[in-house]
């Protein structure tokens, strides 16, 4: 089972079928862990003959009853974690469905709330979905996503999408899904009309009270709307709903001013059982109990969940390797929201703090961003995926200058909107917008672990008026090529910047013409926090 994984681990899958459409329906217990399910799977097959024969599908925990294909009951196996289903001689474009039941051990998280109530959460990231139900559960395969929901009505019941239809349904006797006397079921149905992978497929149905936002970033949703936001907490916690919300206006619309249209029905702000501190399911993000419980989120735990709508949801990563494009700009998408609402000396505040965690990271050290070796994926929430890939996305915007950048970030979205992307798709966008090849930056600082350690020393020549700068690289992590920013003070105070570009060697020495009488009062390495290095001065 080792090849396989690694094999899944290392990039894009190539697959016999691509999913096209999921249509779920789930009936919730209102006491213990049994679900009963029914999976309505549309599929295209990519090709004919061999394993596009047999359709596999990631389901673990529970129990299959039955399967049809194209409405005729089919054989199948159920295996080792696969669902089989034979399809020779199929359409191009099949229907099947799987019937099931059981206790999902996990992915939806079934468990009492702090004030003892029966609570489901799904929570998915990063191939759970296959615990509670059949699909292709890689993120290189998205689809559209229809839920049908059946609780008790006392719970709140919250989804992907749009909410549909809703109606009170008869209540059987079933002693052995329900505690005690029979009690009121609501059917809820939801539509996600766009494509999304399996990890951001959710459901919630919990005792939640509704704070409504409003619409929100009006202009700023797809064909112009606005974006209904709303917060869901605990009954008793809902005096702090708007506690870190206040912004999710001015999120929403900063984001779609980059980087295009919210791409959503909806944006939902969930208190959950979420083992993430946030959760970025498309439309509905799920926060942890405890961000409410400690005194409700922060400005910048919304905006990082808020800016995966694009990144990571709308576009998303076709292999586990490729995880910065979605945890990175998330993390620099977060800076840049700083950098708007706070202003530029927070901005650097926070993109010096980034840098100093990746240069103590251990991870970094050892493994480059795009990582095709590691094989536990949950390893991969590490801050190679976060802060590293968000500052390398800062440096890129140093290198090519803000106006590539962004285009470049719009072109990236444009193109593969609700699709997904590799690494080079990202290059080739930003390669467009800034009109050259960007491909040696992006192999140095994505493929390679580690970052430049930099010595840098100066000597002013009065006589000349000139200041004489040689900066040495460690050879630690290889050698880097790479811009940087130097700048010094004149009697009077006033700054003057060089900036210079480092070869990749050991020692590079440069003369810069100061007009200066006397040596510089003061002297920096740069000064704007705008490169990942060690850096040290004398």
């Amino acid at each position: 089972m080792l090849l396989p994984l690694l094999l899944a681990l290392q990039g894009p899958v190539t697959r016999p079928v691509d999913i096209l459409d999921y249509d779920l329906t789930v009936t919730l217990p209102d006491a213990g862990k049994t679900i009963d399910g029914t999976a309505v799977i549309t599929l295209h097959r990519l090709a004919h003959g061999g394993a596009a024969d047999t359709l596999r599908l990631d389901l673990l925990d529970l129990t299959v009853s039955r399967v049809e294909v194209a409405g005729r009951e089919a054989a199948f196996s159920h295996r080792d974690g696969v669902l089989r289903v034979p399809i020779v001689g199929a359409a191009d474009t099949v229907r099947v469905t799987v019937t099931y039941s059981g206790a999902p051990r996990d992915g939806l998280i079934i468990a009492t709330d702090s004030a003892g109530r029966w609570t489901a959460f799904g929570d998915n990231w990063p191939n759970r979905a296959r615990h509670w139900f059949p699909s292709v559960d890689h993120p290189s395969d998205k689809a559209t996503v229809t839920w049908t929901v059946v609780a008790p009505a006392n719970r709140k019941v919250i989804a992907n999408g749009t909410l549909v239809a809703e109606e009170t349904v008869a209540q059987p006797d079933d002693p052995d899904g329900h505690a005690g006397a029979p009690i009121a079921l609501r059917r809820t149905r939801w539509r996600e009309a766009r494509p999304i992978p399996t990890y951001l497929i959710v459901i919630a149905a919990a005792p939640r009270v509704e704070t409504p936002l409003g619409n929100t970033a009006c202009g700023f949703a797809d064909g112009g709307g606005c974006v209904p936001q709303a917060v869901f907490t605990m009954p008793e916690r809902a005096g702090i709903a708007r506690v870190g919300f206040s912004e999710a206006d001015s999120i929403v619309a900063f984001f779609a001013r980059r980087f295009g249209p919210f791409p959503y029905e909806k944006l939902w702000h969930v208190q959950s059982a979420s083992r993430f501190g946030g959760m970025e399911n498309a439309s509905a993000i799920f926060y942890a109990d405890q961000v409410f419980r400690s005194g409700g989120a922060s400005y910048a735990l919304v905006a990082h969940e808020t800016a995966h709508q694009w990144f990571g949801d709308a576009v998303t990563e076709r292999g586990w390797p490729h995880l910065w494009l979605s945890e990175g700009f998330a993390t620099y998408l977060g800076a840049l929201y700083t950098e708007h609402s706070r202003g530029p000396a927070a901005f650097r505040a926070e993109m010096d703090s980034v840098r100093r965690i990746v240069l103590g990271a251990p991870v970094v050290a050892s493994r480059p961003v795009i990582d095709t070796i590691e094989t536990t994926l949950m390893n991969l929430l590490n801050r190679n995926s976060y802060e590293k890939g968000g500052f390398v996305l800062h440096m890129l915007r140093e290198e090519i200058g803000d106006e590539a950048f962004f285009r470049g970030a719009r072109i990236y979205q444009d193109r593969h909107r609700h699709g997904t992307a590799l690494t080079d798709d990202l290059r080739a966008a930003m390669e467009l917008a800034a009109g050259r090849d960007l491909k040696p930056f992006f192999t140095q600082w994505l493929t390679r672990p580690g970052f430049p350690e930099v010595e840098a020393t100066w000597r002013f020549d009065a006589a000349k008026g000139t200041l004489a700068l040689t900066v040495a690289q460690a050879a630690a992590f290889g050698l880097f090529s790479f811009p940087l920013t130097v700048e010094f003070t004149d009697a009077g105070g006033r700054p003057h910047r060089s900036r210079l570009v480092i070869p990749a060697q050991r020692e590079s020495t440069f003369t810069l013409n100061t007009g200066l009488k006397a040596a510089p009062r003061g002297f920096r390495i740069d000064p704007d926090a705008a490169l990942l290095a060690r850096i040290t001065a004398r």
